[in-house]
């Protein structure tokens, strides 16, 4: 469903094939709306995620057996992230959860959302779970940026630590996040009331937003989007999923033992690396190009995006046997560039290089 924010003063429609349809790519300035969020604040519309409500007292005990996180754990106002992997442990959905006022909200691609809740209610069996596509009730904003506790303090909202959640008086939930950035909060609000929140905030000093400065702050957070730095044989440590959506203390669950196997006794055979592109030519590779070393293709390319201050950047799953000092070629047919490995997204186990020799590489 398209976002009435489309109509919104400024609002840029995003483009045809957009991994974001149905809200503002930008409002006139991205590179602006990104420094806002990264030295003040900014508000995003996120209203195109879709939102699945699992209330019933059996809910967190029955999550906790379908899902890589450890639910039964999760507490009354908490926030976490969530898998759900097929038998050989490859990743299928991913969400991120809230558990507040008797039930929890997972929002997740609207791709997957039909498929991820036909999953959950053929799982029912005699659970008390009423899994339901909560969608048209609730809609997600994000704010971001380090002034957010000056702006929340002068609208009245309440602000809940990393990882807490508190109910809103009108309806829906605060969601303080870990990502994008160094602060971070979802307002998960009545949709019918959507655009007097933007108002509100926007109103209050918010800077309005769009899925352009979003996606190049969580691509520069290395925070994976499911479908696009994803694909068919992705597991979950290839794309740093472990820990924050995967809990390696929790008895069993669909795919759990490729998950415990490949933490214990070995490594993923891919990573997702942050590629800085040279930018030589002005059309980027796209989700899907190859990542060549050499006359091999070596990887993926997930999510592209232009950021405000490293320029064109990309995330990628890579085979783990590529040097990170290889020369890498990112695209296909007239979109080919050259990238750079950033240092900082190399993972501490890569064997034989450590984080610090992998930043005098980069340099």
């Amino acid at each position: 469903m398209n976002s009435p924010l489309l109509t919104a003063p400024g609002a840029v429609a995003p483009f045809e094939g957009s991994a974001d349809p149905g809200v503002p790519w930008h409002f006139g300035d991205p590179f602006a709306e990104q420094r806002s969020a990264a030295r003040s604040v900014a508000v995003f519309d996120r209203s195109h995620r879709a939102v699945l409500a699992v209330p019933g007292e059996d809910r967190l005990k029955w999550l906790h057996s379908l899902t890589s996180q450890h639910f039964e754990g999760l507490g009354e106002d908490r926030a976490t992230e969530m898998l759900v992997l097929d038998v050989q442990g490859r990743v299928e959905h991913h969400a991120v959860a809230a558990n507040v006022g008797g039930a929890v909200y997972l929002d997740t691609e609207a791709a997957t959302a039909g498929p991820l809740l036909s999953y959950l209610t053929k799982m029912v069996f005699w659970s008390k779970v009423e899994p339901r596509d909560a969608t048209a009730e609730l809609a997600v904003l994000t704010v971001v940026g380090p002034e957010i506790a000056g702006l929340f303090d002068k609208l009245g909202l309440p602000l809940p630590a990393k990882l807490g959640v508190a109910a809103l008086d009108q309806g829906g939930f605060v969601r303080r996040m870990p990502w994008p950035g160094q602060d971070a909060v979802d307002l998960v609000v009545p949709r019918d009331s959507l655009v007097d929140w933007w108002q509100k905030l926007t109103d209050a000093g918010a800077r309005p937003g769009g899925s352009w400065a979003f996606e190049a702050l969580r691509v520069e957070s290395l925070r994976p989007r499911l479908g696009v730095d994803t694909d068919e044989k992705t597991i979950p440590h290839e794309v740093n999923w472990i820990g924050a959506a995967v809990h390696l203390d929790k008895g069993c669950y669909r795919g759990q033992e490729t998950v415990s196997k490949v933490h214990n006794v070995g490594r993923p055979p891919r990573r997702m690396l942050l590629l800085h592109l040279d930018g030589s030519r002005e059309v980027q590779p796209e989700t899907g190009d190859p990542v060549v070393v050499g006359d091999r293709v070596v990887g993926r390319v997930g999510s592209v995006a232009l950021h405000h201050e490293l320029g064109p950047i990309a995330l990628a799953l890579v085979k783990r046997s590529v040097p990170v000092e290889a020369e890498l070629l990112v695209g296909a047919e007239d979109r080919v560039v050259q990238a750079k490995v950033d240092p900082d997204s190399v993972p501490p186990d890569t064997p034989g290089l450590g984080r610090e020799a992998a930043r005098n590489l980069g340099r």
